[in-house]
């Protein structure tokens, strides 16, 4: 352990943290924009700069190691001073309309503009090519007018995902995120799992299938499993005005010890068939080749009947059942149970093909 300062208060660490990593060890909070627990370090943004006595200059808590001894200011009028004027660059390097923002209420820039009182900026970036909203993907909606260049989506493709489908293109004012020869989603090594989707702290990044749908404090967040294989991620179920609007990740690995937040594309934008109009609402029998509606009552006897017939005919390893990623997790586990334990068969499948 380490022993230093924090704000007139002497902690401990664990030796090797960085200063960052000691406040939060000490539930000391400080504002963050590029660091993610996750991901490799990158001290770009520099939000959570801190004064420590006898320095010549700020340090930046996430990369700079806590050293035994240092004496840390983390809220000083200078370290107040330069995190304000940093928001105030960031303002005038995008185009930042809270108003109309998905990600409004749930965004770190607009919260931290709000902490430390900073409503416009002074600062004139001069003029730069737009980039356009415009990338024919169904899952993801890029607008990079609102990117601070933290850089966490391209270090979650790389770190977590590892499709390296996104970088940093160009440099100073002209630098933005791309992908290889500037092309869209579709047609780089991006694999829509979503992960730049997660890590974005501000609106830049956002679901195509879940917008218009509302802002994140608007949803009831109900955790579950997702369904499609048999690896048992958990994510939350955005819920509002009891339909299913969205899935978000759970980041807590505590809550999430399977994937930590990572989802793939089905997880993440698979779920818009929960209340698709093409869904069957009541049970279809094929007869002369055609299918026709039939009750519960006469589709469950029909179903029961023919099994029981192939089973005394041929044999229980003759029948195959076949369940399927679009319904609960207890009718799946019914599933298998009634197919091992009554029809007597391991012959069945989780079709998470979907």
């Amino acid at each position: 352990m380490v022993t230093l300062t924090i704000n007139d208060k002497t902690v401990e660490a664990p030796a090797g943290s960085t200063i960052l990593e000691a406040c939060r060890h000490n539930n000391i909070e400080l504002p963050t924009l590029c660091y993610d627990p996750d991901l490799r370090l990158e001290g770009s943004c520099r939000m959570c700069v801190v004064e420590a006595v006898g320095r010549p200059f700020l340090l930046a808590a996430c990369v700079a190691p806590a050293e035994n001894g240092m004496v840390i200011n983390t809220e000083s009028p200078s370290v107040i001073d330069a995190r304000r004027m940093i928001l105030e660059l960031l303002l005038a390097a995008g185009e930042h309309n809270c108003l109309t923002c998905d990600k409004s209420g749930s965004c770190r820039l607009q919260d931290y503009c709000y902490r430390y009182g900073v409503s416009e900026t002074p600062y004139a970036i001069p003029d730069r090519q737009k980039t356009p909203i415009t990338d024919p993907n169904p899952f993801i909606v890029r607008d990079y007018e609102k990117c601070i260049m933290c850089t966490r989506c391209v270090r979650a493709c790389e770190d977590i995902t590892g499709a390296y489908a996104i970088g940093v293109k160009n440099r100073g004012f002209d630098s933005r995120i791309s992908t290889a020869l500037d092309g869209g989603l579709k047609d780089s090594p991006c694999v829509f799992c979503g992960q730049c989707v997660m890590v974005c702290p501000v609106g830049a990044l956002t679901s195509r299938v879940s917008a218009s749908m509302g802002r994140d404090y608007e949803f009831e967040k109900v955790p579950t499993t997702c369904t499609y294989c048999g690896v048992g991620c958990t994510l939350e179920l955005n819920v509002k005005n009891d339909r299913v609007v969205g899935v978000t990740s759970i980041r807590d690995a505590d809550r999430s010890p399977v994937n930590k937040g990572a989802l793939c594309v089905k997880g993440r934008f698979g779920w818009d068939f929960i209340h698709s109009q093409d869904r069957l609402t009541r049970p279809l029998i094929r007869e002369n080749g055609e299918l026709r509606p039939a009750s519960w009552e006469e589709a469950l006897d029909y179903t029961a009947r023919r099994l029981g017939e192939v089973k005394s005919q041929y044999g229980a390893n003759s029948l195959v059942v076949l369940s399927s990623a679009r319904v609960t997790n207890e009718e799946n586990y019914l599933v298998q149970k009634f197919t091992r334990a009554v029809l007597g068969t391991n012959n069945v499948d989780h079709c998470a093909r979907l």
